[in-house]
């Protein structure tokens, strides 16, 4: 099913090229006990600070089910935590951790490496038109 005159779906070539991707960042990561759906959490709250889920799922392109789902493991490793919003305490806020600082730390080469190693498999010139056109179908479809 993944020859170009099987099916010519463009989600299911989309879905089949994110896997890949997402395998050679997920080994790369694995030192670090992080997967490439965690890497940019934290990467996001050390950035931008304390974030509603909301806020961070937007920022993301995913939905709250899912980023909550992600979340869970990510809790329960002391990675993030959640804490009311000093401002409006009804409002819950995800916050990076001191651990999830340390093993972003740890991550950020191992993450280096994946993108280091997709660039050679693509080439330059590859890389350089997919990203693009990546970021033109997220642009148009949003």
């Amino acid at each position: 099913m993944t020859g170009g005159t099987d099916l010519p779906c463009t989600c299911l070539r989309l879905r089949q090229a994110a896997r890949q991707v997402t395998r050679l960042y997920d080994r790369r990561l694995e030192p670090a006990g992080l997967r490439i759906t965690q890497f940019p959490v934290l990467a996001l709250l050390r950035a931008d600070g304390p974030a509603p889920l909301g806020q961070l799922a937007e920022r993301l392109v995913t939905d709250r089910t899912t980023l909550t789902r992600n979340l869970r493991p990510m809790e329960q490793a002391g990675l993030i935590e959640t804490r009311a919003d000093p401002e409006d305490r009804r409002r819950r806020l995800l916050v990076i951790t001191e651990q999830g600082r340390a093993v972003l730390r740890r991550a950020a080469p191992l993450w280096r490496a994946a993108q280091d190693e997709l660039a050679t498999l693509l080439g330059p010139e590859l890389r350089g038109r997919l990203t693009g056109d990546l970021d033109e179908v997220i642009a148009r479809i949003d």
